[in-house]
């Protein structure tokens, strides 16, 4: 990837921008009136922007394999579509966009007709339009690069903090806490001007998407530890769900190579956080059609699985300049990132953790008391924070020792005397250079 970070900021905005046009135009053409789509009151839909950027980073390496790249790139864009449909739902308890009506749509937030043109589309982008955009961000001046850039992040960043305070305002019917900021710092002038901008930011996303009028579900509470799907028990998900796939690991690499060797990714303990955020994510995504058919399931789980592995293995090559696992001898792999057998094993995997094994550590994780169990839980969210952190910088040394570069800060020279390369090679025997 030939892109530097200023060039897939501007990519994210241009995107971005194409987006909402599109989604401009086809609202308009629905609803015989303008319709300013989209979250933000600017001229961005991020959705296309942050999909774009994805497809930039993760798949570079697949031009010029037009149906590798073409699934990839629908893949990619579904998934983003799917995430943010769901992240919104959360935030107002209502779908902002319903397929239902379409074919072929899953939970209401996805259709096969338009996972295929976001495959066309990202295959457009990643093939030719990137090259387009970047040459004409080349032809500025390097310092003007720089001030478009951090203009257009500005721009976004208010954007964000308007649109938001909007919505909580439609949400709650009273004034955000800035609003009362404002009050107390600023003075009437202030407030009215902020009243104002707000109010109109507020109409008009009321204008583009009416269900956010409408009195969202809630979801019931019974006073029991980490109960529903939020933040608790999908914490303890992830720490589980990282122990049992150390082990699973483990224990399949002694079956099929004879050896014991460490699967984990973190330098304190046995975790394996692939396994984690993939359980974290089959749980969010998939858990309210666990009364669907197992091959719905692993359908759904042998795709998401692949594309989630496929990009767990491009980030980590790039953050840390090691390839964690190569399955190029294994038939039908993909990079050697992915391989067909390995994505039914997802497949598997996911209705076995719907079906079975959720339902039971579900009702395990809601036992625990609730004053206890919120301290046990912070407690172990700061010890993987600082496990993670800890294990990025091993890693990034790890690779800087590699190159011959010598320790320049007092952390490098910290992590040269307690994570060597002798107990590096021993965590990661499979971390190969790139």
């Amino acid at each position: 990837m030939n892109y530097t970070g200023y060039e897939l900021i501007w990519l994210f905005f241009v995107y971005s921008f194409f987006g909402w046009v599109m989604e401009t135009v086809m609202g308009t053409i629905k609803q015989r009136k303008f319709v300013n789509r989209g979250f933000f009151t600017g001229p961005f839909c991020f959705v296309y922007g942050i999909a774009s950027a994805l497809m930039t980073v993760i798949l570079w390496e697949l031009e010029g394999r037009w149906f590798f790249l073409f699934l990839g790139c629908m893949i990619l864009g579904t998934v983003t579509e799917w995430f943010t449909g769901k992240l919104l739902e959360r935030m107002n308890r209502q779908k902002w966009w319903d397929y239902s009506k379409k074919k072929w749509n899953f939970d209401g937030y996805i259709c096969l007709q338009y996972s295929l043109l976001w495959g066309v589309l990202g295959t457009v982008c990643v093939s030719f339009a990137n090259e387009w955009f970047t040459a004409l961000f080349r032809m500025l001046p390097g310092l003007a690069e720089q001030i478009l850039c951090i203009a257009l992040i500005a721009v976004g960043i208010i954007d964000l903090s308007v649109s938001l305070a909007a919505f909580f305002r439609i949400k709650l019917n009273r004034q955000m806490p800035v609003v009362y900021l404002w009050n107390r710092h600023l003075g009437a002038a202030a407030r009215r001007m902020g009243m104002w901008i707000v109010g109109c930011v507020q109409r008009r996303m009321e204008k583009a998407y009416p269900v956010l009028l409408e009195a969202g579900h809630q979801l019931s509470r019974e006073g029991r530890f980490a109960e529903g799907c939020g933040f608790y028990k999908l914490f303890w998900i992830f720490f589980t769900g990282s122990l049992l796939g150390d082990l699973v690991e483990t224990i399949f690499c002694r079956i099929t190579v004879g050896v014991w060797m460490s699967r984990s990714s973190l330098v304190w303990g046995p975790f394996s956080v692939v396994w984690g955020g993939a359980l974290v994510l089959a749980t969010v995504l998939l858990y309210k059609d666990r009364e669907k058919p197992d091959r719905y399931l692993f359908l759904i789980g042998t795709l998401l699985g692949g594309a989630y592995e496929y990009i767990c293995s491009v980030l980590s090559e790039l953050v840390f300049g090691k390839v964690f696992w190569d399955y190029s001898e294994i038939p039908f792999n993909l990079g050697g990132r992915v391989n067909l057998l390995y994505c039914f094993f997802w497949g598997i995997a996911a209705v076995i953790w719907i079906k079975v094994l959720y339902p039971k550590l579900s009702a395990l994780i809601e036992k625990l008391p609730v004053i206890s169990g919120k301290l046990i839980t912070w407690a172990a969210v700061v010890f993987m924070i600082a496990n993670m952190i800890c294990s990025g910088l091993a890693l990034i040394r790890y690779d800087a020792r590699s190159s011959g570069r010598e320790p320049e800060y007092a952390w490098e020279r910290w992590m040269d005397i307690h994570y060597g390369d002798e107990m590096m090679q021993k965590i990661y025997p499979n971390a190969l250079d790139t």
